[in-house]
C-alpha cells in the first residue's frame, strides 16, 4: 500500500523518516518488500530543507503527483503556519483525504489539515506545546493536548517528533495485527505498548526537570514510596524545610505544587498497573497509595479523561 507524507520547507525530519521506518521494517517483517511503499510529497521539486538542515529529495510534489494514496500523512514543521494560507494546497488536501483510506499528521502538520477544514468535530492530538494554539487557531476541533497520537474515523493525528513512531505503528497493528506490530517495536527499539491517550508526559519525567538535589530526592522518594504518607508535612520534612518553604519551591522548581506532583505520580503507576493486570479499582488504589477508593477514581478521571473501565477498553493489556 503506498504511504504519501508530504513534507514543506523546514519541515521536522524525523516526521518523515521516524513513520518511513516503521512501514519499511513492517514491509521487512512481512517478506514483502513492497507492502508499504512509502513516497515524500513536496510543495516543491527538487531538495527539501528539514529544519535540522539536513536535505531530502521528494518523490513527487502536489502538483505532479499522480495515482493512489492509501495512507496520506502531514509532516510537522516549526514555521507550519506559513503554510496554512495555501489554498491549492488546501483544495489537493480535502480531495485526496476523500479518496485516500486514512489520513493524519504528525506533530504541528495538524494546523495544515485545520486549515482544509480536515479537523472540524474531530479529536485532535498535537505537540503540547502547540496544542492551545491549534485550539484556538481551529476551535471546532477538539485538541486534546496530552495525548500521544488519537484516531477519530479516518483520521490519525499525533503528538511531536518521536510520537510519529508511535502513530506509523498502531497504523501497522491496525493492518497487520498485534504480533508484527511488537516484532517491528523490538527490532526498532521503540515502547512495545504505548498507546495513543497515555500522557506525552510521566511523573518521571517530570521529576527530571528540578534543578535543585533536594527538590530532586524529594520527587524519587515519592516515585518509589507511592503507598506511603506523601502529605506536604511529610515531603518537608524529608526535605529538611519548612511547609510553607518546600511548598514554594517545589511550585517554583516544578511548576506543579507537591499534592499535583504526587497524584500525577500515583495515577500514572495506577495506569500501568491497569494495562499490565486485571486487578479491581480497590486493589489498584491501595497499591498506589489511596485509601479511598471513590477518591482514586475521581484522580484517574481527571488525569487521564477517561474513567478506569473505559481506560481499560482503550488499552487492552
Amino acid at each position: 500500500m503506498r504511504i504519501a507524507i508530504l513534507a514543506f520547507p523546514r519541515f521536522q525530519l524525523l516526521d518523515v523518516t521516524g513513520p518511513a521506518d516503521v512501514f519499511a521494517e513492517a514491509s521487512r517483517q512481512l517478506g514483502r518488500p513492497g507492502a508499504y511503499r512509502v513516497q515524500v510529497i513536496g510543495t516543491e521539486e527538487g531538495m527539501l530543507q528539514s529544519s535540522s538542515g539536513l536535505c531530502l529529495a521528494v518523490d513527487a510534489t502536489v502538483a505532479k503527483h499522480r495515482g493512489a494514496i492509501d495512507t496520506l500523512l502531514v509532516a510537522g514543521s516549526p514555521r507550519i503556519e506559513d503554510m496554512s494560507s495555501d489554498l491549492q494546497l488546501q483544495d489537493w488536501l480535502r480531495r485526496r483525504s476523500r479518496a485516500a483510506r486514512r489520513y493524519g499528521s504528525v506533530c504541528t502538520g495538524a494546523f495544515v489539515l485545520g486549515a482544509a477544514g480536515l479537523l472540524d468535530g474531530k479529536r485532535v492530538a498535537t505537540h503540547w506545546n502547540a496544542a492551545a494554539r491549534l485550539a484556538a487557531a481551529y476551535p471546532g476541533a477538539q485538541v486534546e493536548a496530552d495525548a500521544i497520537h488519537v484516531k477519530d474515523g479516518k483520521l490519525f493525528t499525533s503528538a511531536g517528533v518521536t510520537a510519529g513512531m508511535d502513530l506509523a505503528l498502531a497504523m501497522v497493528e491496525e493492518d497487520h495485527g498485534r504480533e508484527l506490530a511488537l516484532r517491528v517495536a523490538r527490532e526498532l527499539v521503540m515502547f512495545l505498548k504505548r498507546p495513543g491517550g497515555q500522557s506525552q508526559f510521566s511523573a518521571h519525567l517530570a521529576a527530571q526537570t528540578s534543578e535543585r538535589s533536594s527538590v530532586r530526592a524529594v520527587q524519587d522518594h515519592v516515585l518509589a514510596n507511592l503507598a506511603d504518607d506523601l502529605s506536604v508535612p511529610a515531603l518537608a520534612s524529608r526535605a529538611g524545610m519548612s511547609e510553607r518553604n518546600f511548598a514554594r519551591i517545589f511550585r517554583s522548581e516544578t511548576g506543579a505544587t507537591p499534592a499535583e506532583f504526587v497524584e500525577r505520580a500515583r495515577i500514572d503507576a495506577a495506569r500501568r498497573l491497569a494495562e499490565e493486570s486485571d486487578l479491581p479499582a480497590k486493589r489498584l488504589a491501595d497499591a498506589v497509595g489511596y485509601s479511598n477508593v471513590d477518591g482514586f477514581r475521581r484522580a484517574f478521571g481527571r488525569r487521564l479523561g477517561v474513567n478506569l473501565t473505559e481506560y481499560r477498553r482503550r488499552f487492552p493489556g
